[in-house]
């Protein structure tokens, strides 16, 4: 071979490295050989590790090989499992290069010469079995993205005008469909209906959760926006179509706009801040219990009025409960007010606390979904501020 087509050679697998590492990261690497491979045997093996595992740390090994064996195998279809295990088999008869014996009555004597062919069958089936596993997963994402599209299309990407008023908002979602919803919407007479709500759980199964109760809390403003006939709606709904463990908390205000005159219920929701004009802040809230619970469920609506110059915060709990990257700390309720005490419009509101957020999460992954909604009434303000890209983005790619 000439040294051209060597260099030749050379860049085109050189090429082929780059391309094939193209976004790998020494954290990502790290993560995957701790955190990840921790939570993949807690998962696997939830099924199986009722036993106390061994003290000694050979048969602690074996014990720990067994059940993350079964836990595998049992996690496939009856097929697949088999195939699993004739790969296992494979891989260990590949290992033999002297005979084996067998005792029964007198000495059976098997001689198995070793050869690669056992390791190729191993290879092969388990290589079978990964694109199986991958086309079931390139499936599950494919409707995962319709989903996320569709939770796109119910989630407000530019808030209504509302003359002597500004606003701020984003939205992330802990996996590929979030729980947490929001929405403000101008009713015929004037008055705005503003609600933010976040399910039990994340993923699919709040998701739907998310969807039922945006699809009924826009029924409800139809038939009467009042925030005892509104909650109480949401909550029967809920309570038909869930389970016990199928919950949602909510605050749900109704404001006139002129006289900043707000009636609201908060539903086991984390209680709204109200920064007044002059630094002091108010909680909008006094307890209740989340949505789904129970029905009847007893509801208590308040009033509040925001005055020119305050500045009304919104948020789901994804934000105070949010830990850092070591797991031990979480957000709390104390950095949100501080930032919330800086003043400021609401997009520079909504920013510096995103700032925060950011930094003390640094590289974690988000656990839960996190929503933001910031408000202001003031003079000469009449245009809303526009979303974030968090508003129709989900915190982590779909990946497969």
């Amino acid at each position: 071979m000439s040294r051209r087509a060597k260099e030749g050679t050379v860049k085109r697998l050189q090429g082929f490295f780059r391309d094939y590492t193209r976004g790998l990261e020494s954290r990502d690497l790290k993560r995957l050989f701790d955190r990840d491979a921790a939570q993949a045997y807690a998962v696997l093996t939830r099924e199986h590790s009722q036993e106390p595992e061994p003290e000694k740390r050979l048969r602690r090994f074996f014990f720990r090989a067994r059940i993350a064996f079964l836990g595998i195998s049992y996690k496939l279809s009856p097929p697949r499992r088999l195939l699993f295990g004739v790969s296992v088999l494979a891989f260990f008869l590949g290992l033999f290069s002297g005979p084996l014996v067998f005792h029964r009555g007198k000495t059976l004597t098997i001689s198995l010469d070793y050869s690669p062919f056992w390791f190729v069958v191993s290879i092969g089936c388990l290589t079978f079995l990964l694109a199986l596993e991958l086309v079931d997963r390139v499936r599950v994402r494919d409707e995962l993205e319709i989903a996320r599209e569709l939770q796109r299309d119910l989630l407000p990407r530019e808030l209504p005008a509302v003359p002597g008023y500004l606003f701020a908002h984003s939205y992330r979602t802990a996996n590929e469909v979030g729980g947490d919803f929001y929405g403000l919407v101008r009713l015929p007479d004037g008055r705005l209906a503003l609600m933010v709500a976040d399910a039990s759980g994340h993923g699919m199964a709040s998701g739907l959760v998310m969807a039922i109760a945006n699809a009924t809390w826009r029924t409800a403003l139809d038939l009467d926006p009042s925030p005892e006939r509104v909650i109480a709606l949401l909550n029967r709904t809920l309570c038909r179509t869930g389970t016990t463990r199928t919950f949602m908390s909510a605050f749900y205000g109704l404001l006139d706009p002129g006289t900043g005159v707000m009636e609201y219920v908060c539903a086991g929701h984390p209680f709204p801040l109200l920064r007044r004009a002059g630094g002091r802040t108010e909680e909008l809230g006094n307890g209740g219990f989340p949505l789904g619970i129970r029905d009847p469920l007893p509801i208590a609506s308040h009033t509040v009025t925001i005055e020119p110059g305050d500045l009304l915060l919104l948020y789901t709990d994804g934000l105070p409960e949010a830990l850092d990257a070591q797991g031990g700390t979480a957000f709390g309720y104390e950095k949100v007010q501080a930032a919330l005490q800086l003043g400021g419009t609401p997009q520079q509101v909504h920013d510096a606390i995103r700032r925060s957020f950011d930094l003390h999460v640094g590289d974690e992954v988000l656990r839960d979904d996190l929503t933001l909604l910031v408000m202001a009434r003031g003079v000469g303000v009449s245009r809303p501020g526009p979303a974030t890209p968090e508003t129709v983005e989900a915190s982590q790619p779909v990946s497969i």
